[in-house]
């Protein structure tokens, strides 16, 4: 009986003692996994408040300036959370979009105040740059002596040079050219452009050609020639010339501008090609400083009358070719 009881006793402590063992076995596995899953979330609170930090210091940031600086490449988010935490994930990207979408309505905003601005002063400029060619005629019809009519002429020139550069952000901003003409030669309206530009005695037309642009393009194409022409000599050594050709096609002619300057690189030439297209609205804001306005008016014009400008081409003379491209709708 006693060896009986002895042996129950036996299997009862070591029963009780592998339940124990167990237990412990039990209790350290979910410690372990307590651990693993108190080390995840840990490390996810981390990863969500270092996304949230980046997202708030760099990237909105860079967004905000990327409205007026096309250069700018916005950052990406520092981790893959779309395992992890998608609802915290789509929520910071939902935070993207959103302020994206208010940032570009702001500048939208802010570029047709500054636009209808602008339209507003060069009206007014225009209106004393005409004013002050009335004078200066008046004034060269008064005197006949060479060195008054000498300072008169060096006047007329540089108002008409400001009176293209107002006529040129006006439009840029919206409005029409202005001046109706009636329908004038190729030759003309190059020797018209050219008149209108700081360098003029550098140009050099070569030969001629027949049929004219016809009246309601004259004043766009002759505004487009000029500020090409004015940006491939601002653009090429003073002692170097600006060579214009004429080239006829089956349905055109084209007018090419050579200079003697530094080509572009691709990276200018496919923003000179977006700004030359005319299919995107020209932001201000985003000219540089000085703004760039050459390129931007020469594709809003050739947008609006139907012409085409292009600058993908080399100049024989190691700079820019910019081509002109008229249809025979607009020939004469």
């Amino acid at each position: 009986m006693q060896t009986f009881l002895l042996a129950t006793a036996f299997v009862i402590v070591a029963g009780a003692g592998v339940a124990a063992a167990m237990l412990l076995v039990r209790e350290r596995r979910e410690a372990a996994e307590l651990r693993t899953r108190n080390a995840a979330l840990a490390r996810g609170v981390d990863l969500r408040e270092r996304e949230l930090r980046h997202l708030v210091d760099v990237r909105l940031p860079e967004l905000m300036e990327s409205l007026t600086n096309p250069d700018m490449d916005v950052a990406g988010p520092l981790y893959d959370l779309t395992r992890e935490a998608p609802a915290y994930d789509k929520a910071l990207h939902t935070v993207m979009e959103l302020f994206a979408g208010a940032a570009e309505g702001v500048r939208e905003r802010s570029d047709q105040s500054a636009k209808a601005t602008l339209r507003a002063m060069m009206r007014t400029v225009q209106s004393l740059a005409n004013e002050q060619q009335l004078a200066i005629s008046a004034m060269q019809e008064r005197h006949d002596d060479p060195d008054v009519l000498e300072g008169l002429l060096r006047i007329d020139h540089m108002n008409a040079q400001l009176g293209r550069r107002a006529q040129a952000t006006a439009v840029l901003c919206g409005s029409w050219p202005g001046q109706q003409r009636s329908a004038s030669s190729l030759s003309d309206v190059v020797r018209g452009a050219t008149s209108r530009i700081r360098d003029y005695l550098r140009v050099n037309l070569e030969g001629t050609i027949g049929g004219a642009v016809t009246s309601r393009a004259v004043e766009p194409v002759v505004l487009t020639l000029a500020e090409l022409l004015d940006n491939a000599a601002r653009h090429s050594r003073p002692d170097t010339t600006v060579e214009v050709n004429f080239r006829s096609t089956h349905n055109g002619v084209a007018i090419m501008i050579d200079d003697a300057g530094v080509a572009m690189d691709a990276e200018e030439l496919q923003r000179a090609a977006e700004l030359l297209s005319g299919e995107t609205s020209v932001d201000v804001h985003r000219l540089g400083d000085p703004p760039q306005i050459g390129f931007a008016v020469a594709g809003v014009l050739a947008a609006r009358y139907g012409f085409r400008v292009s600058v993908d081409s080399r100049s024989p003379y190691g700079g820019v070719r910019a081509v002109v491209f008229l249809p025979s709708a607009l020939l004469t």
